[in-house]
C-alpha cells in the first residue's frame, strides 16, 4: 500500500454559537457567533494530513463560497482534493457550544447529497492505492458502501465513522469496515436498531463491564474491529480475536487530561489521526494507533472549532510526550 489514506465524505460550513449553556426547547440564549470549515469528511481529512499522512478527500461541493472556502483550505493544507460540483448549496451545520465544551450540532446535506455512486466509482484507483479509506454518514448510504467496497478490493484498510448512527439501515454496510469506530450514543443507538435483544443506554456504556461490552461488539460486527471513543474516558477496543499486534481481544485505553474548551470534532480527530497511523507506520500494534489517536483528539479540544482544532503531529508530541508519537 502507497501509506496514503483517502477520506470519502462531507464538507459543511459550521455555524457556531458558543453559550453558558444549551438552549432547552423554546428558549432563546444569546451567545458568540463564529463560521468556519467542518464536516466530518472535511474534519478527518484535515485530522488525516496533519497527523503525517498523505491524505485525499473526495467530496460534493456546491459552486458557492462554502465549496471556495473548501478548495482553499484543502490546498492550504496540502490535501488532495477530488470534488465533484453539485447544483445544491455547500453543506452546512449548526453548532451549539456550552460553557462545559458539550456540544448540539444540526445539519443540511445540500451538496454532500450529490456524492453518488457514480462519483465514487470515478475515484476507485484512488480508493484502491490507499493504505486506509475512510467513510462517515453524512454521504448517502450506497456511496459510503461503494467507498468501503472498492477499498476493499483494492485490499485498503476500510475505517467507518457510524455518524449519524440512524443513517445505517442494513448490518451489511457495517460489515463492510475493518475498523468501526461509534461514539458511545451511536454504539447504543446501532445496538437498538440492529441488535435489539442488547439493551444497553448511551450514558451507561463507558461503565459496562468489559466482557459484557466485548460480547456486544461481537453481536454488532463479528468479524471486525470496534473502537468505541468515550469521550474523557478513553475508549474500548473489541477485536474479533488477538490481532494486528494486540495480545488481547479487548481492552480499554485512557484518555489524557486536557483543558477542554471544545469538544466539536474530536470524534472526527480521533478517526482521522488513527487512519493516518494506520497507513503510515502499519508494523505497529493497535493499540499503540489508539493511543495515539487518543492523544491527538484529546489535544483538539483545547482549541475552539472543528476543522481549525486540529492539531499537527509535533504538537501531539510537545504536549503529551514520546509515549504518543505515533505515528
Amino acid at each position: 500500500m502507497s501509506g496514503t489514506v483517502a477520506v470519502v465524505g462531507s464538507f459543511n460550513v459550521d455555524h457556531v454559537w458558543v453559550l453558558d449553556a444549551l438552549p432547552v426547547p423554546g428558549e432563546t440564549r444569546s451567545g458568540r457567533y463564529a463560521s468556519g470549515p467542518g464536516g466530518k469528511g472535511f474534519n478527518q481529512a484535515v485530522a488525516s494530513v496533519r497527523a503525517g499522512a498523505p491524505t485525499h478527500f473526495v467530496c460534493a461541493l456546491g459552486d458557492d463560497a462554502g465549496g471556495a472556502l473548501a478548495r482553499e483550505l484543502a490546498a492550504r493544507d496540502g490535501i488532495a482534493l477530488l470534488a465533484t460540483t453539485a447544483t445544491e448549496s455547500t453543506g452546512a451545520a449548526g453548532i451549539f457550544v456550552d460553557a462545559a465544551g458539550r456540544n448540539s450540532i444540526a445539519i443540511a446535506a445540500g451538496a454532500n447529497a450529490a456524492l453518488t455512486v457514480e462519483v465514487v466509482a470515478t475515484h476507485a484507483s484512488v480508493l484502491r492505492d490507499a493504505a486506509v479509506v475512510v467513510a462517515q454518514l453524512e454521504s448517502p448510504e450506497d456511496a459510503v458502501a461503494e467507498t468501503l467496497r472498492i477499498a476493499h478490493d483494492g485490499g485498503a484498510r476500510t475505517l467507518l465513522n457510524p455518524a449519524p448512527a440512524n443513517a445505517v439501515t442494513t448490518l451489511g454496510l457495517l460489515a463492510l469496515a475493518d475498523v468501526l469506530t461509534p461514539n458511545e450514543t451511536e454504539f447504543a443507538a446501532l445496538l437498538r436498531r440492529h441488535q435489539p435483544t442488547i439493551a444497553l443506554a448511551a450514558d451507561a456504556v463507558a461503565s459496562t463491564d468489559a466482557a459484557i461490552l466485548h460480547a456486544a461488539c461481537r453481536r454488532l460486527l463479528p468479524r471486525g474491529t470496534v473502537v468505541i471513543t468515550l469521550g474523557a474516558a478513553g475508549c474500548f477496543v473489541s477485536h474479533p480475536a488477538p490481532r494486528w499486534g494486540d495480545t488481547d481481544a479487548c481492552y480499554r485505553e485512557a484518555a489524557p487530561a486536557a483543558r477542554v474548551v471544545d469538544t466539536t470534532g474530536a470524534g472526527d480527530a480521533f478517526n482521522g489521526a488513527l487512519a493516518a497511523s494506520l497507513a503510515t507506520a502499519p508494523a505497529r500494534p493497535f493499540q499503540a494507533h489508539v493511543r495515539f489517536a487518543s492523544g491527538y483528539a484529546a489535544l483538539s479540544t483545547e482549541t475552539p472549532g472543528a476543522a481549525a482544532s486540529m492539531p499537527r503531529h509535533a504538537d501531539v508530541v510537545a504536549r503529551f510526550g514520546p509515549e504518543r508519537a505515533a505515528p
